[in-house]
């Protein structure tokens, strides 16, 4: 019998799950990191100027006019220039807005699921367009083809979809073939990735009231929001808003148990929360890396059925080895042992979970150093803008400039679920 957890564990858990939980948790590491009393890194905050401006430097080269979009899945599916959302508008041109909408939602969080590092020696070929593509890009091309193909999908008659019934029968053939993958193509986490689906086949059966009692699909959560949404008036004329949390705390309750083999409070799986001795209290620091990005990845779909985002910048920078690598690669993170820097670390190692929480901090750091320079607010440009302008951008192009093939300053031993 499952355990029924304690008022204080309850309030644990919504802790762990939200927001604030992670900037405070990784606050305690950085400030520790700024007084020399980390075991892994160090931090040089004379060097957030120059990151500032090497940021701005590579924003301005992407959009000389900072109308930047937001960090999310779908700048994914335009590599290459390809115009794939085009495409993917006209195939779900007889649907309803909300059946589009619910059908990006898919496609998203079953993209952004199958995102984690893909590893140095996977690409994929696409066809369509003759064009080759490695890591996210690749992963990205990938899983919007298979999804345009029907291949999450138990109805034929309605291939755009991704549902309960085809995610649980998934096979590892089935995601190696539409991942091009061989033994000259490895691609890291495989069986991962396919656990990861099959576990949310399993979830959106689970939770009726988040993704529907017939056919569960990710793409039903788009119903629930509505649902969460205020209208309010705005100049006499009505507007319906939805808070960035609100998406937030949805796909953490709906996605919490897709997550193998991580920390439980009262046997809630509380997914991408990690230990370290230096945090007060119970030790737990949350990232919740690929909830972030599913949930930033689901705002667009949002605002094209007329909502409006708000509390924005409500959520935080991701932890992951574009971001990170850029704050090490540029000098605002120093490391204390070369040694980290020639092996291949766990996630759940000290090493990595300093790195993350170092990094969340920093990159607010860096969003506000940015704006202050341009002479914008948060709410012309927030952090999400900044990260895909921006810091990940950065990290990639720093990364190129000083290794062989761009690989991150630190490697993670990866099992296709973290990052």
């Amino acid at each position: 019998m499952p355990r029924t957890p304690s008022q204080e564990g309850k309030e644990l858990i919504a802790y762990l799950r939200s927001a604030i939980a992670i900037r405070e948790r990784c606050e305690q590491l950085f400030v520790l990191a700024t007084e020399d009393k980390l075991p892994n890194f160090g931090c040089d905050l004379m060097q957030l100027d120059k990151t500032a401006d090497y940021v701005i430097s590579v924003m301005r080269g992407e959009y000389p006019n900072l109308d930047i979009p937001f960090h999310s899945r779908w700048r994914h599916f335009e590599a290459g220039s390809v115009q794939r959302l085009t495409l993917l508008d006209e195939m779900l041109l007889e649907m309803t807005p909300l059946q589009k909408a619910a059908a990006k939602f898919d496609l998203a969080i079953i993209s952004v699921l199958l995102d984690a590092g893909a590893g140095n020696s996977w690409g994929y070929y696409e066809h369509e367009s003759g064009l080759g593509f490695r890591r996210s890009e690749g992963l990205a091309v990938a899983s919007f083809r298979m999804f345009c193909q029907g291949a999450f999908s138990s109805e034929e008659s309605s291939p755009l979809q991704a549902d309960a019934q085809k995610l649980q029968l998934l096979t590892e053939e089935e995601l190696a073939n539409g991942f091009q993958v061989n033994a000259e193509n490895p691609l890291v986490g495989l069986a991962g990735r396919l656990k990861l689906l099959q576990k949310l086949g399993e979830a959106l059966v689970a939770s009726p009231d988040l993704f529907g009692e017939v056919n569960p699909r990710p793409g039903n959560m788009v119903n629930y929001l509505m649902g969460k949404s205020e209208n309010q008036a705005f100049r006499k004329v009505a507007v319906l808003r939805i808070a960035a949390t609100t998406v937030f705390d949805a796909v953490l309750e709906g996605l919490s148990d897709i997550w193998s083999g991580r920390v439980e409070v009262a046997g809630v799986n509380l997914g991408d929360v990690w230990f370290h001795p230096a945090v007060a209290d119970d030790g737990l620091v949350p990232f919740h890396k690929l909830s972030q990005w599913v949930t930033y990845s689901l705002l667009e779909p949002l605002q094209e059925l007329g909502l409006e985002i708000t509390n924005l910048d409500a959520l935080t920078g991701l932890p992951e080895y574009r971001n990170g690598g850029l704050c090490l690669d540029l000098g605002l993170i120093t490391v204390k042992d070369s040694r980290v820097l020639r092996s291949q670390n766990a996630v759940s190692s000290e090493v990595i979970v300093e790195w993350r929480a170092m990094t969340v901090i920093l990159l607010d750091r860096i969003a506000v150093r940015v704006r202050e320079k341009l002479g914008m607010s948060a709410s012309e440009l927030p952090l999400v803008k900044i990260l895909q302008g921006g810091t990940w951008t950065a990290g990639r192009k720093i990364a190129a400039e000083l290794r062989k093939g761009g690989v991150p300053p630190i490697q993670i031993e990866s099992d296709g679920t973290v990052f």
